[in-house]
């Protein structure tokens, strides 16, 4: 696998034995350990598609050992019995040739497999699907082939095919002219006239407008979609922050917040500043006698205020005296 598989006529047969002919139920079971069973398979190849390589595989998977031939018909057999193909001979040699499943590639190979061509390249079967191929006025090319018991059937790839495929671009042939147009091919190359290239760079430009306003009506729901997310993310940032402002207010200033007990702890040292409370009975001042100071020496006698400032003055300076008399 590390190199294209060889071609038929630049390599010698690798086949040393003498060339046996061997049953299908004896290459099953196993064959000679001096030589792999020789399978051969045939056809266009045009356009090399999976359904192409799923049947190379079958028959390169026919028995447990075997060494697969690919016969490729040249481009002038081709066009003289089947049709006008898309890729060239060459081409489709060298598509064979990187098939991970073909060990030879013999190019030109006949339309109809004679003995001599059997016999040159010992093949022991010859691997193809079960369908009659009706051509070259034969009703079946491999009817020889199947009376002699060399035919292996395979089996066809539903879905994909050559003529399926050439179908697909003549259905799109438009789209595929204005692509190619767009990419650089000139209207010669293309095999277009004159007014149909302007209709085709006309579409095209009319795609790129479509495309433009496709991307600024999709940037634009990305905008509003990253405004639309953030102004959610503020607002239940901002419903978060309001609901802690409230409970932190509630806890300060509610019924039983910290401030009305902070309130009301001032306000009772305030009261009990105003107005002390009064002295126990046991207090020394209530053991005097009551002659000694039956009341406070400021406290004014309501029945004999008096009669003027001077006065006033005179029995404050007497009760003076009289406390110095105490002491």
């Amino acid at each position: 696998l590390t190199a294209p598989a060889p071609f038929a006529d630049e390599t010698s047969c690798q086949c040393q034995a003498p060339h046996e002919k061997l049953t299908i139920a004896q290459a099953r079971l196993g064959t000679p350990v001096d030589r792999p069973v020789r399978v051969y398979a045939d056809g266009i190849f045009d356009l090399f598609h999976s359904g192409h390589a799923r049947a190379l595989m079958q028959a390169k998977t026919l028995f447990p050992n075997s060494y697969l031939l690919v016969g490729v018909c040249s481009d002038d057999l081709t066009h003289k019995f089947k049709g006008f193909t898309v890729m060239n001979e060459t081409e489709r040699y060298e598509a064979l040739r990187h098939c991970r499943y073909v060990d030879e590639v013999i190019r030109d190979a006949p339309w109809t497999l004679t003995p001599e061509f059997l016999e040159k390249h010992k093949i022991d079967f010859v691997a193809h699907d079960d369908i009659p191929y009706s051509s070259a006025g034969s009703d079946d090319v491999y009817k020889h082939i199947k009376e002699a018991g060399m035919f292996v059937p395979t089996q066809r790839t539903e879905g994909i095919s050559t003529s399926d495929i050439i179908t697909r671009i003549v259905r799109d042939y438009d789209v595929y002219a204005r692509r190619n147009l767009q990419r650089g091919y000139t209207a010669k190359e293309l095999n277009v006239s004159f007014i149909s290239e302007k209709k085709y760079r006309f579409q095209n430009q009319v795609d790129k407008m479509k495309e433009k306003v496709k991307n600024v009506e999709e940037k634009s729901k990305e905008f509003v979609y990253k405004v639309e997310e953030k102004s959610h993310d503020l607002i239940q940032k901002w419903e978060e922050k309001s609901r802690e402002f409230i409970g932190n207010f509630l806890e300060l200033f509610g019924p039983d917040g910290a401030w009305k007990q902070m309130f009301q702890e001032r306000s009772g040292r305030m009261l009990q500043a105003f107005s002390p409370r009064q002295s126990p009975n046991s207090s020394p001042t209530r053991g005097r006698s009551p002659s000694r100071s039956p009341s406070p020496p400021w406290v004014f006698n309501k029945a004999s205020p008096p009669s003027s400032p001077k006065a006033a003055s005179a029995s404050l300076s007497s009760m003076s005296e009289g406390d110095e008399d105490e002491k």
